[in-house]
């Protein structure tokens, strides 16, 4: 089962929706493919009836020649338009002592240009029946409206504008700073698991920016001044530094002119390189407990192991072995917590009663290296050392133990049909597409997915589980009640 919100919600930040309700022509690189995987039955055998699918057909990529990247999908379901606008700078890009800034900008991003007011901007959204939103992550920070198709315009005028022309008002500013850090008090400070898994991050990704928190510290908050934001905004938010998806009821042709009549003329900015997000693993076991206002103790596990964008930046003859690696630490985490039938929750939760919750997470589309997660919470009378032996031992009989086809067959169609559901919606198609391209992977690699999940074996599963689910490669946290 998924890890906890209170969890999970440190990954990425979001503002609460504000409204309800030129150059030559680039060279377009259409796709239009599918990728299926068939769905096998408790015996491995492979059942016709039911095929998984991942459909890239109607994806049509261009590139402006100031750099901006626009991916086009066309979904005529619906008449609406989904807009995002990705920029690839998030809380791992940011200075050492301004943890936080990548957040703020985005608050400030709806406070309003020269040419279109905050009051304006909400008011054009909401005549038109528009909803729109924003979120910070470690990686990226993205913008985005829903309208009907016919607005698609307006949504592409909107943020043109607000790339290049965005006031920096001192007053507006302030205010937004205290609303920042008073999210920050909401969200971590006020809750004891959010501040727990806070300090682990720290404990297991001491050299990675992502150790952070992506809202940041409150001292490194406070300390962000009016001018540092604006020079954020001026080095980070260019054509050529972002990512520009549609999806909906449009035709790729007439979407384009408009892209380029909007963004065609922005100019692009030199691009300052972006820090390290590598980890270095093995540094020993480490386990420490931190003291916090829980009803229950908990327990937080990890691992640190690569994902496919860290394997793939492996330029040596290795680089094709961590990937499968990372194929198969994906199916090893469903394999172990894959629902109510998978390892963790069938014998620990179930049958031996040890816990009253676990989860684990795993990255596979991630930037940079990652961590294997597992957060349990044990039942009364089991110590949080016996939950964790509990946890190793059925990790380590992931590692020579037979496993059955169903549970592979399970694994590998959990996974995909993870990805399906997610891209039911265009939202979901849009935020697949966007944040596969703000990390540095091609979202025409969804295609390839099924043909790689095929191609790992049991024998795959057990040596990535032999290679870094091991306890040299662990750090572990109690956080137990004050």
């Amino acid at each position: 089962m998924a890890l906890t919100v209170s969890i999970s919600s440190m990954l990425l930040m979001g503002c609460q929706s504000l409204s309800s309700g030129s150059g030559s022509a680039p060279t377009p690189a259409t796709t239009d493919s599918a990728a299926t995987t068939a769905v096998t039955d408790s015996e491995g055998k492979n059942n016709s009836d039911s095929t998984l699918t991942m459909d890239l057909s109607g994806r049509h990529e261009y590139q402006l020649d100031n750099g901006l990247k626009v991916v086009i999908k066309e979904d005529h379901r619906a008449p609406v338009v989904m807009t995002q606008l990705w920029y690839k700078v998030g809380s791992s890009d940011e200075p050492v002592n301004k943890g936080g800034i990548s957040h703020l900008l985005e608050h400030l991003m709806f406070k309003g240009t020269d040419k279109v007011s905050s009051t304006d901007f909400e008011r054009l959204i909401s005549k038109y029946g528009g909803v729109n939103n924003a979120f910070t992550s470690y990686d990226y920070t993205g913008y985005y409206e829903l309208f009907p198709a016919n607005r698609l315009s307006l949504a592409l005028e909107l943020e043109a504008d607000r790339m290049t022309n965005l006031k920096f008002d001192a007053s507006t500013f302030a205010k937004e700073h205290q609303v920042v850090m008073e999210e920050r008090r909401q969200r971590t400070d006020d809750n004891p698991l959010a501040k727990a898994y806070e300090e682990f991050r720290l404990l297991a990704l001491p050299d990675s920016p992502k150790g952070e928190s992506v809202i940041g510290p409150m001292a490194e908050l406070e300390s962000i001044t009016l001018p540092e934001l604006k020079a954020w905004y001026e080095q980070w938010y260019a054509p050529n530094n972002a990512t520009l998806v549609i999806v909906g009821d449009v035709k790729p042709a007439a979407a384009l002119a408009q892209v380029k009549r909007y963004f065609g003329d922005l100019k692009e900015k030199p691009l300052p390189t972006r820090p390290e997000v590598r980890q270095t693993g093995f540094r020993g076991y480490q386990e420490t407990t931190t003291k916090q206002a829980v009803k229950v103790p908990t327990l937080l596990m990890g691992y640190n192991v690569p994902s496919l964008w860290s394997a793939k930046q492996n330029q040596s003859k290795q680089a094709s072995v961590a990937s499968k690696d990372t194929f198969a630490l994906s199916l090893a985490q469903d394999v172990l917590d894959g629902g109510l039938s998978a390892r963790l929750e069938s014998r620990l939760v179930r049958e031996q009663g040890l816990l009253a919750s676990v989860g684990t997470s795993y990255s596979l589309l991630d930037r940079g290296d990652g961590l294997f997660l597992v957060q349990a919470t044990p039942r009364d009378g089991v110590t949080l050392a016996q939950a964790q032996a509990a946890i190793l031992a059925e990790i380590d009989k992931l590692k020579v133990d037979p496993i059955d086809k169903d549970e592979i067959a399970r694994a590998k169609t959990n996974t995909m049909t993870g990805l399906i559901y997610a891209q039911d919606s265009m939202e979901g198609q849009a935020q697949m597409i966007g944040s596969l391209q703000s990390i540095g992977l091609d979202d025409t690699l969804l295609a390839q997915l099924p043909a790689e999940l095929e191609r790992i074996s049991i024998a795959d599963i057990q040596n990535a589980a032999k290679t870094y689910l091991v306890k040299d490669n662990l750090s572990v946290m109690y956080v137990e009640p004050k």
